[in-house]
C-alpha cells in the first residue's frame, strides 16, 4: 500500500480552521508543525534549533506574521485557537525549553519552508516542514527519510535498524489502515510509514517494539479536522467535472459541495452542516463582538468598524446599499484578526473577512437565516476546493490574489447561493471576480497583515458583490473556471519574490511602511534571536 494524492477537503483546506493570529501560513500552519514535532519527541522536548532560508518568506516576516507564536506555541502543546498564544514568549521561557533561530540557504522550492533539529538527553530528530496555505502544512522529511505527513489520518512511524525486514502482516489485513509506505534513505536505513483511520493498539506496537528492540515507534494523532477515510474516492475534483456530474440532477452547488465533502471525508450530511453552522456561528461572534471596538496595542489600525456605523446611521456616506453592511463587517473581523481574537481562515488569515463579511453582511440585510448563510458557505467551500485542488492559498507562493482574489470567487459565488441563483451562475460568478483580481500583489505595510489588507478584504467583497449580480443577470463569464484557476496560478507564480508576502515590494517598502514598522519594533522586540 502506498501514499495516494488527497483531494482537497473543504473544512481542511478551504474553510477553517479557528484560529488566533495575523496569518494562517503562519500561525495555524506553524502551530500545526510544532504539534506534530512535540508529538514525533514523545512531548518531551528540551532544546531546538529552527532554520529559516534567507530567500524564503518566513525569514523576513517570522515575527511579525506570527510564525514565531504559531510555532512555539504549537511546541507547548497549544491548539491554534488557545487564547495562550498571546502570552507565547513568557510561556515559551517559563517551559526551559532552549531556542535557537538560524537562517541559512535550504534547497527546498518552497517559500514556506522550515528546517529544525529537536533535542533531548535521549535522542535528536531532524525535520523538514512546509507551510501550504491556509493553515494546511506538510512535513517533508525526518531524519534523511523522504515523507508526507499532513495531519489528515493517525501516523505510525517504524525507524528500522535491523538488517532484516520487519514483518508486516498484523497490519496488511487491518481495515483501520490507510497505506503502508516502506522508504530508505541515503544509508539504505528503512522506515514503515503506517497511515491508519484510528490510533494503532499499543498492545501491538508494544510487542514488535519487544521483538525488535533497536526499533524506534514513533506515532502523530490526527491533526486536521477531517480525516481521510480509506480508499478514498470523490465524485468530481474539477468545476467541468461537478457541472457534467449535476446533468441531469439541478442539485444547487451547496447540495453538490456536501456530497463532495460526504466523500471525501466520509461523513454524514448533518455532519457537514453541523460543522459549517458552528464556523459560521464563530465568524457572527468575532463580527458583533469586534464592532464594539476592543482594546490592542500592538497594531498598524485601530478601532474603525463602528465609526462608519455610525456615520451610516447618520446617513452621511453615499448610498452604497448592502455594501454599507458588508464594509464594517469585514473591517470588524479584520480587527478581530489583528487583536488576536478567533477567526476562521476562509480562505486564509489574511483573506479571513471579505467572503464571511460578504455573506454575513447580506444575509444580515436580507433578513435570511443562518441556514441560508450556512449552505452560501458550503457553495464558496466547493468553488474553494478548485482552487485548493489546482492552485493555492498561500499569498507567499501567489501573491494577495491567492488570498483575497480567491475568497472574492467564492463570495461571489456563495452570494448567488444566498439570493437562490443556479449553480451555473455561481460558477459563472466565481469566474468573473477572479478574473478581475488575478495579478494582485501582497505588500503588507509595517510587514503586518492589516494594511493593505483590509481594503483587500473589502474589495474582494464588492467584486464578489458586483458579479454576483452580473452573473444572475446573464452576463458572458467567457473563460470558464477551470481555466482562470490554472491562468491564476501561473500568474501567481510569475509575481516578483518581493510582491509575494515577503514585506520586500510594494506598499511593504515606502517610507512610512518604515517608519510605522519601526515604531512597532521598538516596542515588540523578538526575545528568540
Amino acid at each position: 500500500m502506498t501514499n495516494q494524492h488527497i483531494p482537497p477537503s473543504i473544512f481542511n483546506d478551504v474553510i477553517g480552521p479557528a484560529m488566533r493570529g495575523p496569518s494562517s501560513s503562519h500561525c495555524a500552519a506553524f502551530a500545526r508543525i510544532g504539534l506534530t514535532a512535540r508529538n514525533l519527541i514523545n512531548k518531551n522536548l528540551e532544546s531546538i534549533t529552527v532554520v529559516y532560508d534567507p530567500n524564503g518568506a518566513i525569514a523576513s516576516t517570522h515575527e511579525s506574521q506570527g510564525t514565531d507564536m504559531g510555532f512555539l506555541s504549537g511546541l507547548l502543546g497549544y491548539l491554534p485557537t488557545d487564547d495562550r498564544l498571546k502570552d507565547y514568549k513568557n510561556q515559551f521561557k517559563k517551559s526551559g525549553i532552549q531556542y535557537q533561530l538560524k537562517y541559512q540557504s535550504i534547497t527546498v522550492d518552497n517559500p514556506n519552508i522550515c528546517q529544525m533539529t529537536l533535542r533531548n538527553q535521549k535522542e535528536e530528530i531532524n525535520l523538514l516542514a512546509i507551510s501550504t496555505g491556509g493553515g494546511m502544512f506538510e512535513i517533508t522529511a525526518i531524519n534523511d527519510f523522504k515523507i508526507s505527513i499532513t495531519g489528515d489520518c493517525f501516523e505510525t512511524l517504524i525507524f528500522a535498524n535491523e538488517e532484516n525486514d520487519i514483518p508486516l502482516d498484523a497490519f496488511e489485513n487491518d481495515e483501520n489502515i490507510i497505506s503502508i509506505e516502506t522508504i530508505k534513505n541515503k544509508s539504505n536505513k528503512k522506515l514503515y510509514q503506517i497511515k491508519s483511520q484510528s490510533e494503532l493498539p499499543k498492545q501491538l506496537l508494544t510487542s514488535i517494539q519487544d521483538k525488535y528492540p533497536n526499533i524506534s515507534i514513533k506515532t502523530n494523532p490526527l491533526i486536521l479536522p477531517v480525516k481521510t477515510p480509506k480508499n478514498l474516492s470523490v465524485p468530481f475534483i474539477t468545476c467541468s467535472e461537478m457541472l457534467d456530474y449535476n446533468q441531469g440532477r439541478g442539485h444547487t452547488l451547496s447540495e453538490l459541495a456536501i456530497i463532495y465533502e460526504s466523500a471525501r471525508g466520509n461523513l454524514e450530511q448533518s455532519q457537514i452542516i453541523s460543522k459549517m453552522t458552528e464556523l459560521i456561528q464563530l465568524m457572527i461572534n468575532s463580527i458583533l463582538k469586534n464592532l464594539k471596538g476592543n482594546q490592542f496595542e500592538d497594531r498598524v489600525l485601530g478601532y474603525q468598524s463602528g465609526k462608519y456605523v455610525n456615520e451610516v446611521e447618520k446617513k452621511s456616506l453615499l448610498d452604497i446599499g448592502i455594501l454599507n453592511l458588508m464594509i464594517p463587517y469585514i473591517t470588524a473581523m479584520m480587527e478581530a484578526k489583528s487583536s488576536l481574537d478567533v477567526v476562521v481562515a476562509a480562505p486564509t488569515a489574511g483573506a479571513c473577512a471579505g467572503l464571511p463579511g460578504a455573506v454575513i453582511g447580506a444575509a444580515h440585510s436580507m433578513e435570511l437565516s443562518e441556514k441560508k448563510m450556512t449552505e452560501a458557505m458550503l457553495a464558496a467551500g466547493m468553488i474553494g476546493v478548485f482552487i485548493a485542488e489546482k492552485s493555492t492559498f498561500a499569498a507567499e507562493v501567489g501573491g494577495c490574489q491567492a488570498e483575497c482574489g480567491s475568497g472574492s470567487g467564492m463570495a461571489a459565488a456563495a452570494l448567488v447561493s444566498l439570493a437562490g441563483g443556479t449553480t451555473e451562475q455561481a460558477v459563472a460568478a466565481a469566474s468573473m471576480a477572479m478574473q478581475n483580481v488575478m495579478g494582485l500583489i501582497c505588500d503588507p505595510v509595517a510587514n503586518r497583515v492589516e494594511v493593505p489588507c483590509l481594503g483587500k478584504n473589502v474589495l474582494a467583497a464588492t467584486n464578489a458583490v458586483a458579479n454576483a449580480n452580473m452573473a444572475m443577470a446573464g452576463y458572458d463569464q467567457v473563460i470558464p473556471l477551470d481555466e482562470v484557476i490554472l491562468a491564476t496560478e501561473k500568474v501567481g507564480r510569475n509575481i516578483p519574490r518581493e510582491c509575494r508576502c515577503t514585506a520586500l515590494g510594494g506598499l511593504s517598502i515606502t517610507k512610512t511602511s518604515k517608519e510605522i514598522e519601526k515604531k512597532l519594533a521598538s516596542g515588540n522586540a523578538s526575545n528568540f534571536e
